[in-house]
């Protein structure tokens, strides 16, 4: 008995260089559009027994835009960013060089007074562990940071690792296993 998941990042709800960490924005216009490009090659991944997504408004209605009818997971949510909340990186960067600089270089620290990155990884990899493993396919729509800390979670990788993924917007990867021992399946795609 193997559990499946299918992991898709979510549509986009901003111009890539005007992120913001925690970003609770609903899906731009680029976004909706990218979504009914790609829907006829996600739209099936809606056949899974388990359909889940984070809870910010844009993996929400990218779910539901592919007509998966999530349900959404707190677990799943964005890594807590604590009073970096709402700022780009380059905006936390004017104002606290040292502290992202900390950040970025220890999985432990949290200069911004919310989740660690380890705290972060080990949330998200408590979540794919609990789930039902009897052959079970699930799809999970979610921020491309929850998916960045499932790949590391889930291939027992450094979390340094983390700074080296880079997950683009409805893209997809599919994780299968039992708790504890995960793998990643590459397969072809038709998009």
């Amino acid at each position: 008995m193997t559990l499946r998941v299918t992991l898709v990042a979510a549509a986009r709800g901003s111009l890539r260089q005007a992120e913001r960490f925690d970003d609770d924005r609903p899906l731009d216009a680029a976004g909706r559009d990218e979504v009914r490009f790609v829907a006829h090659a996600l739209v099936p991944l809606g056949a899974a027994e388990l359909r889940y997504c984070s809870p910010t408004p844009r993996s929400r209605a990218t779910g539901n835009a592919l007509g998966f009818g999530p349900m959404a997971q707190p677990a799943l949510r964005d890594w807590d960013m604590g009073r970096w909340r709402g700022m780009t990186l380059g905006e936390v960067t004017a104002r606290e060089p040292a502290a992202v600089d900390l950040w970025l270089s220890d999985p432990r620290s949290a200069p911004h007074g919310g989740e660690t990155m380890l705290d972060f990884i080990g949330r998200v990899g408590g979540w794919l562990d609990t789930r039902p493993v009897d052959d079970i396919l699930a799809v999970a729509v979610a921020e491309p940071a929850v998916i960045r800390a499932a790949l590391v979670y889930a291939l027992s990788a450094p979390p340094s690792a983390y700074w080296n993924v880079d997950v683009r917007p409805l893209s997809t990867v599919t994780l299968t296993g039992l708790p504890g021992r995960w793998s990643l399946c590459l397969e072809a795609g038709s998009r």
